[in-house]
């Protein structure tokens, strides 16, 4: 296969989530000394991108989204440290967790891989995640947003909770505030004080990366 024909193999087979052939024409693409770049920019991403927008009309379900994201994820464990090695810049960092007293995690997993997909560097802290614990990694890893997510209207109160404890530990700040999840809304993001929703992943990845523009910015002003 040609380098084109590769690209535009992956592209397709991304969309269908077709994992182990996504993976070869990975290999296939790296043995022909592509650039991890261009398969990645040139091919998975566009994908991913297409999948949010079929997903957003309504042409592709939760099931889809998530049989091509486990797909470029696969293809993604490949190109990361090649990636790494030549220096890709990454759009921000964002840290993640499911809040304290909620395990849900499909609709998170989701958005990281979207994120991912998308340029951004993930680190996911897994469910159940204290406030004290946002804040420990937060200190260590400097992330640009931070993402809480709850599924349970029990568990929501969790946000004002954990940004409570970034403003005692005076890194609210520093810090975006991303929450999301099936129960939560607009309204109620607001009066917790975040500083943006998204209803679903590919909504996250063009809020995340608006929030992230306007605050370098402001920086920058």
């Amino acid at each position: 296969m040609t380098p084109e024909e590769i690209l535009k193999a992956l592209y397709e087979e991304t969309l269908t989530g077709n994992a182990p052939r996504v993976l070869d024409l990975t290999n296939q693409g790296l043995e022909l000394d592509m650039e991890p770049q261009s398969l990645l920019f040139d091919a998975l991403i566009p994908s991913l991108e297409e999948v949010g927008a079929r997903f957003e009309r309504g042409d592709f379900f939760v099931p889809e989204m998530l049989i091509a994201g486990r797909a470029m994820a696969g293809a993604m464990e490949r190109l990361r440290p090649l990636l790494a090695e030549t220096g890709v810049e990454t759009i921000g960092k964002f840290l993640m967790g499911t809040v304290k007293g909620d395990v849900h995690d499909i609709g998170k997993n989701l958005v990281n891989i979207m994120l991912e997909g998308a340029g951004f560097e993930v680190i996911d802290l897994g469910v159940q995640v204290a406030p004290e614990k946002f804040v420990e990694a937060i200190d260590l890893h400097q992330p640009d947003i931070v993402g809480f997510s709850a599924f349970l209207t029990t568990t929501m109160p969790m946000f004002k909770a954990n940004i409570n404890a970034l403003e005692k530990a005076g890194m609210r700040n520093d810090v975006i505030v991303m929450v999301g999840g099936a129960p939560v809304t607009q309204e109620y993001a607001d009066a917790v004080g975040a500083d943006g929703y998204a209803a679903d992943a590919s909504q996250t990845v063009r809020r995340a990366k608006a929030l992230i523009e306007a605050k370098r910015a402001k920086v920058m002003a």
